[in-house]
């Protein structure tokens, strides 16, 4: 939450998440909806004041077999030695996070100096073998370098090899192919896959981009006006998602099947934090995206199918959301949990699977 003149204004709320070991995860959502606030929520990077978290843990597990540490729990000072080190991050824009009067090569070296039992020659040494890890031509060149000169792709390399310079268990990339034409995008997900498979570390995915998703992610979080309306596998999220916000995601992007046709958008915005609807928080934009992905590719139904989305593109019946209490997350297939009041949901269990790295 953030304190405001008009008060305290709730921006993430009941956010509840599992990273598996190893695994990549991706938060998803359009922007303004929560993702970043969420990714430096983890990092405990909210600048306080203005910045609250009110309540909830952030679980971190050693390994499988250790307690977890709830981050939130734990001292400044602990904390330090926990972020850049056991979980590191790339930020949005890597030309604004990078300091311009430092090479890239003394940036990375500060990094490692400050997390590992290295310092002088050795420092530099293991920078460069960072630049080289991630594919940086003539890294001892390239170290010495200041950002200004590196190419938008370089850059997010450069940020890469910061953040596994000193080899994190989970790895937070905030929109990490954003303003990168398609080859160097593609790129940039190959290496992090490259990277994942060499280390075993687990990835956070924080993106808008559906295309990114499928590329590289295992499973899928939605998240909508600071709240997680669906979950799932990414194969299932893709070809059958639920939720109508999902539905109207996916209605946004162009298909190779039917060349020419309009894309339909979600109609609106996402809600002002300081005023969001009572009940179901997207109930004021539902309705076309629903009817969009459901004549793409309506389902058969019977026996062992679920039913139909509550938005059918009909304005003129209120969907229940908008009286009803906010909904929670159900599960309504096995592994696909929604929060959606017409979704055909009827157990209240939301947690799925074992995971080794979580936050509430």
């Amino acid at each position: 939450a953030f304190e405001t003149e008009a008060g305290v204004m709730p921006v993430v709320d009941g956010v509840s998440f599992r990273v598996p070991r190893g695994q990549t995860v991706a938060l998803v959502g359009e922007s303004g909806c929560g993702k970043s606030v969420t990714a430096l929520s983890v990092m405990r990077l909210i600048p306080q004041p203005p910045g609250r978290i009110l309540d909830g843990e952030v679980l971190l597990r050693e390994t499988p077999n250790t307690a977890p540490i709830d981050l939130l729990r734990i001292s400044e000072r602990q904390m330090q030695s926990i972020r850049g080190n056991r979980i590191a991050m790339v930020f949005q824009e890597p030309a604004t996070s990078l300091n311009p009067v430092f090479s890239i090569g003394e940036q990375i070296v500060e990094a490692i100096e400050l997390h590992q039992s290295l310092h002088g020659r050795r420092a530099w040494t293991a920078a460069v073998e960072s630049l080289r890890r991630v594919g940086i031509r003539d890294p001892e060149r390239r170290a010495r370098d200041f950002p200004h000169q590196l190419s938008g792709g370089m850059l997010q390399r450069a940020m890469i090899a910061m953040a596994l310079s000193c080899h994190p268990q989970l790895l937070i990339a905030d929109e990490p192919t954003t303003a990168l034409d398609t080859t160097v995008q593609l790129q940039i997900l190959e290496l992090l896959r490259e990277l994942q498979a060499e280390s075993g570390m687990s990835i956070l995915l924080i993106t808008h981009d559906l295309g990114v998703v499928a590329e590289i992610a295992y499973y899928v979080y939605v998240m909508y006006a600071g709240q997680i309306v669906e979950h799932a596998a990414v194969d299932r999220i893709l070809s059958r998602p639920l939720h109508p916000y999902t539905q109207g995601l996916l209605c946004c992007l162009p298909r190779m099947d039917r060349p020419g046709q309009r894309l339909e958008g979600i109609p609106g915005s996402v809600p002002d934090p300081r005023d969001f609807p009572a009940g179901c928080r997207f109930h004021p934009r539902c309705g076309v995206g629903a009817a969009c992905a459901l004549r793409q590719n309506q389902p058969e139904t019977g026996p062992g199918t679920a039913p139909k989305p509550v938005a059918l593109g009909d304005y003129t019946t209120p969907c229940p959301g908008r009286s009803e209490s906010s909904p929670v997350l159900q599960e309504v297939e096995p592994g696909h949990f929604v929060a959606c009041v017409e979704a055909g949901m009827s157990r209240s269990d939301s947690e799925s699977g074992a995971g080794w790295w979580s936050a509430s």
